[in-house]
């Protein structure tokens, strides 16, 4: 998956190390926001674990880019912008609002351990206090 400096990351590059991988529906709304900021100020805590964090959207590697600038955000931002990923993990799906139905990304997180293997999710995430969560699950 490209990220928004344009290189490109491959989940293969953090074998042996614990992964967060967020999935977000989209780069510079108001939850979404504040979920990357909030693992942003928390990602030394997370590394002093061990721990790489990864927030994926099917936003483009451009607006990522703009994202991190705008926000000062520390995480890797990834774009699936054909959805594939996604897809396998199971986050895009249908949504309704105002009676509206689309699909789109289910806010959740991976934990997935140094083997490869996903140890947590987190589906429907509500941002308050989640990133705290994670954390103390990588504990």
């Amino acid at each position: 998956m490209p990220k928004g400096d344009g290189s490109i990351v491959k989940l293969i590059e953090y074998a042996g190390r614990m992964l967060v991988i967020f999935f977000y529906p989209k780069d510079d709304t108001a939850g979404c926001t504040r979920e990357a900021i909030e693992f942003s100020t928390k990602l030394p805590n997370f590394s002093e674990r061990g721990v790489s964090i990864l927030g994926v959207s099917r936003d483009s590697p451009k607006s990522h880019d703009a994202f991190r600038r705008k926000h000062g955000l520390t995480v890797d931002l990834a774009s699936d912008e054909t959805g594939e990923v996604c897809e396998s993990y199971g986050v895009w799906v249908s949504k309704s609002m105002y009676g509206r139905t689309f699909m789109g990304i289910e806010r959740s997180t991976f934990l997935v351990g140094p083997d490869g293997v996903i140890q947590t999710v987190w589906r429907k995430v509500r941002v308050p206090g989640h990133v705290d969560a994670v954390l103390d699950e990588c504990s």
